[in-house]
Parts: C-alpha cells; structure tokens; sequence
C-alpha cells in the first residue's frame, strides 16, 4: 500500500519507493549512532592532545573495524573517503599513476562499469595509457579466459578494474577468477563493490582483491561517505590524488567527517549481522515481483543472468512501451530507467548496448530495487499499478497493434531520439 507519510509542503503522498540501487533509507539505528556526533561529541579525530578528539578518534576506529570486517580485512587496509565516486578515482588514477613510473600504461576494464570509472579510465586515456575493455557475454559477465588473453599479450598492464555487482542490471561478476589472474600477472585489480558491500559475501583475501570501493548510502548509510580497501599483503602504493595533511595514510587527505564515518560504520556492522536475513527477505519480494509480472505481462525481458545477480535488482525490458512514458505513468512508484547518474538522459543505457540489447528493447527497460525494509503491500501495489500502466500505453502503441494483428514487425528501425 502507499505510504502514510506525507510531504508537507506540497501535501502529496510519497510513492512506493523501488529505487534501492540509486540509493538507500538511513536506516534509524544508523541515525541513533551518528546523532551524539552530530551535537556533543564533536572533537576533531586528528586532534591528539584532549579527549574531545580521543573520542572521535576511538568512533572513527571502531568505524573502520566494522567496514573491514565485512571485507574479512584488516582496519588499516580502510581509508574513507567522500564515497564510491572518490574511491574509485583515486584507486584508478592513484594506481596507474604510481604504475607509470615503472613504465606499466595499460589498463583493462569493461563497458558495464560506473560512468566514475569510464571517465577515469578516459582521464588516464588522455594522458597516453592503453586502455583495452573486456568483452561481456549477452548476459553481462566477463569469461576469465579472455581477461587471461589479454594479461598475457600485455605485461605493461597497470590495473584491471571490474565491477562487483552491477549498478543497473545486477549481475555479479567471478570476483576470485578475475583476481586469481590479476595476482598470477603481477596487476593490480580494483573492484567498484558499491552495489555489493553488505549485500553478498567479499572477501578480499580469498578474492586476491588488492582495491575496493565502498559507498554509505548504498547499505542504509549516511550519503557524503564511502571508504577504498587499500591492499598491504602485496602492499598497494597510490600516487595521492588530494594533496593536504597527510591524514589517512597520505592517501586522501582531509580532515575526516567523524558522523558519516560513524554512520557507515553501523551500517557495515548492520549489513554484516542481517545480511542473511536481508537477502532471504529481498529474495522473497523480489521472486514475488518477477512471478507477478511474468504472469500479468506478455513481452518481458530480465535483462542480465539470470541467476548469477544481485536478487534486489531487476531491470526488465516491457516491449511496445518507451520506457520514459512507463515512468511517468507509474507516478505513484519510485523506479528509474538505469543509473542514477544517467537517469536524465533519453539516450538508450550504455550497459545493455554492452550486452548486445536491440535499443528498442533497451529503451523499455526499468530498474526496479528492493531493499530491507521493502515489503509484500508494497510489491502487490506496484503489480497492480505496472500491468494498468503497462496496458494503457500498449493499447496507444501502433507496433503493439500490428503485433496482435500477427504482423512481422521485426525489420522496423527503432527511430532515436
């Protein structure tokens, strides 16, 4: 059912929220640990001399406890960080940086990655590094053998940066294969595990994984906020990217915001203790929300694999429909059509056109999460609301017409934008 709370100001009812990928609810217990840092206990944690700055620096501490816990490392392998954006700039651009010097400019990543990652990956492109992209299959994973290909034609190879679960389509890529490569030829691999920290099992030991990229507000965290593993046991050296007073180990300088790491450190200790109970519950809604549409939906498509993925996610392609007008017929739910930082632009995803997805199909699609506190009512209302919506506009499709009337539509050019 709707939510009962109500925005004031424009006096509307909030929609149903299935957006859990763009970002997460501040968990109450989250707030409840960062709210004494937030008025009385604000000391600043580098400050060495009083207790007002013992205090922030015990909280910071423990914070990075919970963070590496998760991960199976150890506290000192975390720097925190703006959030995944940053983290994933400075591990990109710090790693190949410092590799330069020994004459290693070539990277490897894929296409599926976050546009944070690309824009590096372009940035370092503009300074004279190779840059050679992974292929994916039509369901959105790396076969290792190809990363193998590569690695073994280039030994000038820097980094190779793959993510861990895909923002927009959920799949979860062979962690432990691409790392098992990396460590064989000496490269250093980096994971953007936004998507995944909290949610599926990492282990940065048994994944050979020498940098990872973590976001708060992806796990019912403060926003503002993420950390990056930063490997020792082969120690990772980065050339800074933030030049300052050397705070967290040189690596990103800045006076740490002591509320916002305290906030994702409970949230890591959260995600650590109830990610079997979350998982069980998302699972649930989420087989619950796909069987449902199946069942009152023809022409539907679950884009990427179908079992190796993030269970919250699903993006589904609802052919005859442009997928800007779904949105905007289903006003009462909150999804989106891809990434959030991509959401505004009409032009069809970049990560399905990976995957070999017509841009017809790719231009009906919608992402739609499911977090911890989603729930049945919730999954029942967007049924209902997405197979009215879903009809209404195929009734007002001409190509959906000419199919009902058993006409091959097949060789009609999908006109862009």
């Amino acid at each position: 059912m709707l939510s009962n709370t109500t925005n004031a100001a424009k006096n509307v009812i909030r929609p149903i929220y299935l957006d859990f990928q763009a970002t997460t609810p501040l968990d109450p217990r989250v707030l409840d640990t960062m709210m004494p840092f937030l008025t009385e206990q604000y000391g600043n944690p580098h400050s060495r001399t009083h207790t007002m700055g013992w205090e922030a620096s015990e909280a910071v501490e423990d914070a990075r406890a919970h963070i590496a816990s998760v991960i199976h490392a150890s506290p000192k392998d975390i720097v925190f960080t703006s959030g995944a954006t940053e983290s994933n700039n400075i591990a990109i651009k710090g790693a190949a940086l410092q590799a330069e010097r020994k004459g290693r400019k070539h990277i490897v990543t894929t296409h599926l990655e976050h546009k944070c990652v690309l824009e590096s990956v372009r940035y370092l492109e503009a300074r004279g590094f190779d840059v050679t992209y992974v292929p994916v299959d039509d369901q959105g994973i790396v076969d290792p053998n190809d990363l193998r290909e590569i690695l073994e034609k280039r030994p000038d190879t820097a980094l190779v940066s793959v993510m861990a679960v895909n923002n927009e389509i959920g799949v979860i890529q062979d962690l432990e294969a691409i790392g098992t490569l990396c460590r064989k030829h000496g490269v250093v691999f980096h994971t953007d595990a936004a998507q995944g920290f909290g949610k599926i099992p990492l282990d940065v030991v048994r994944q050979h994984v020498d940098l990872m990229s973590i976001s708060g507000h992806k796990i019912y965290g403060p926003k503002g906020v993420g950390a990056l593993f930063v490997g020792r046991r082969p120690r990772i050296r980065l050339a800074p990217v933030i030049s300052g007073g050397g705070q967290e180990r040189g690596i990103r300088s800045g006076t740490v915001a002591t509320p916002l790491a305290v906030g994702l450190g409970r949230a890591a200790e959260l995600a650590e203790g109830e990610m079997d109970r979350d998982h069980r519950h998302i699972s649930s809604l989420a087989d619950k929300l796909w069987t449902g549409i199946q069942r009152r939906i023809p022409h539907v498509t679950l884009n990427g694999h179908p079992t190796k993925r993030y269970v919250g996610n699903l993006n589904v392609s609802f052919s005859y429909v442009e997928g800007e007008s779904l949105i905007m017929g289903l006003h009462d739910v909150a999804v989106s059509s891809g990434s959030a930082c991509t959401s505004a632009s009409l032009e069809p995803s970049y990560v399905l056109h990976a995957l070999g997805v017509p841009a017809d199909q790719s231009h009906t699609s919608l992402r739609m999460g499911l977090g911890r506190f989603s729930t049945e009512d919730e999954v029942d209302f967007t049924l209902e609301h997405l197979a009215g919506t879903v009809g209404r506009l195929r009734e007002l499709s001409p190509l959906y017409e000419m199919v009902q009337e058993g006409i091959d539509i097949s060789q009609i050019k999908w006109a862009s934008h």
